[in-house]
């Protein structure tokens, strides 16, 4: 296990390193552009956390089932939080709840909301609320309640802010409040039916707001700093006078979509913006997808695609909730098999590639040589990166072959011949 964490290790450090360069030339055309942001990048660790915790549950009575996992990544502290309530105190069965938020500044916030939030919501909605209108309403007072209450706690020295993205969801209703820049599809029958829009200052409805309170929009922050223009906290920047809450710089109001309930309604994916970071929503919805049909569990499943961000150059804390529904992708038996021939496929061609070097190549070289051949039925969405584990366990395997090989001084100088190599990656399919 030590030699496989440490081949994944080559892997992720080297997807780091083109997602650095990618951000460092994306700040020199700002520069140039007169746009460039005053706070550089946040500090990163020489390795990434990639430890998770991944859970779920279900409620089988109304057909729900949610998985749940996060990872620090590259970034020196963890800032993100999230909550999963799969029923409400107070409401009927088939009423349910999930966050996600993405602290910036400080974790707080974002603590502070996974903590509160629900509660906030529950005392909103009452015993009967009245849907949907009445719900989304709620939903809007539960947000500025929240920041309001956080506000009354928050020293006046401590900066910081969280963005935050959430599903209540109730028999008849799908409701999503958002935030910032945390973000969440729905798939329905096969494709994305609703995704929800970043705040972002150039936005026509924050532009007019933030000019409105007298800030500025420069560099495309909100007065040059703030790349978010809806945020639990951030209270330097809702100090105008005579202006409501919701008026404010930057607010704390949650845009709210009621989405009404349908047979196909597969799985809602919520999550923060490490994660859309390196995939599209569209992307995504096709990489979920495709793992519900080989029987992944949702927590497994999160665990999986978080892995594959970090595999693809993601640089950000990441959190992922992934809500499933009584139309989800069912396990399929020809889907399973073609799993299990493409990582078959997989080792045999990482053996080819070993035999026919002088030398053992690198993993990543290894790893670039795959990415460029045309390889069939690999994941939509996450493509050779969602097959990273299986690549570096194929590739551990015949290092430790080669090794035995040089011990005992085969095929001359000790190089392990294609036979040697082809048992290592029979052993791994």
């Amino acid at each position: 296990m030590a030699a496989l964490a440490r081949q994944l290790q080559s892997l992720l450090w080297t997807a780091c390193k083109k997602k650095e360069r990618e951000k460092e030339a994306e700040k020199e055309e700002e520069e140039e552009a007169g746009r460039r942001a005053p706070d550089g990048p946040r500090s990163l660790l020489t390795a990434p956390r990639r430890a998770q915790r991944p859970h779920g549950g279900a409620a089988a009575s109304w057909g729900l089932r949610f998985g749940a996992s996060a990872a620090q990544g590259w970034r020196a502290r963890m800032e993100d939080a999230h909550c999963t309530w799969l029923s409400l105190p107070g409401l009927p069965p088939g009423w349910a709840f999930f966050a996600v938020l993405d602290g910036h500044g400080g974790a707080r916030a974002a603590r502070f909301g996974a903590r509160h939030l629900p509660g906030h919501v529950l005392e909103e909605l009452g015993p009967e609320p009245g849907e949907p209108e009445g719900v989304r309403e709620a939903l809007r007072r539960a947000f500025l309640s929240s920041d309001e209450r956080l506000r009354s706690l928050w020293p006046r020295v401590e900066t910081g802010g969280s963005t935050a993205v959430a599903l209540l969801i109730s028999p008849r209703f799908l409701y999503l409040a958002h935030c910032g820049d945390s973000r969440a599809v729905l798939s329905r029958a096969g494709a994305v039916a609703f995704s929800t829009e970043d705040h972002r200052p150039l936005r026509p409805r924050e532009r007019e707001r933030i000019h409105a309170a007298g800030g500025t929009i420069r560099r495309r922050r909100v007065e040059g700093s703030l790349a978010v223009s809806r945020a639990l906290g951030d209270f330097a920047y809702k100090q105008a006078p005579g202006r409501p809450p919701e008026l404010q710089l930057v607010s704390a109001e949650p845009e709210v979509a009621a989405l009404v309930r349908q047979a196909e309604d597969e799985f809602m994916l919520l999550a923060s913006d490490g994660v859309w970071d390196t995939m599209s929503g569209a992307a995504l919805a096709g990489l979920v997808a495709s793992r519900l049909r080989l029987g992944l569990a949702p927590e497994l499943l999160c665990a999986q695609l978080l892995d594959t961000c970090l595999c693809k150059g993601s640089l950000d804390n990441m959190t992922c909730i992934l809500v499933c529904f009584t139309g989800a992708p069912r396990p399929s038996e020809e889907a399973i098999r073609r799993e299990l021939a493409l990582d078959a496929a997989l080792g045999r061609r990482i053996a080819e590639l070993c035999a026919s070097a002088q030398e053992l190549p690198s993993l990543n070289t290894v790893f670039r040589t795959l990415a460029l051949e045309d390889i069939p039925d690999l994941p939509p969405g996450g493509g050779l990166d969602c097959k990273a584990a299986v690549i570096a366990e194929a590739y551990s395997k015949i290092c430790q072959v080669s090794e035995e090989c040089r011990e005992k001084g085969q095929d001359g100088a000790g190089k392990p011949t294609a036979t040697d190599l082809g048992s290592a990656s029979d052993m791994e399919a």
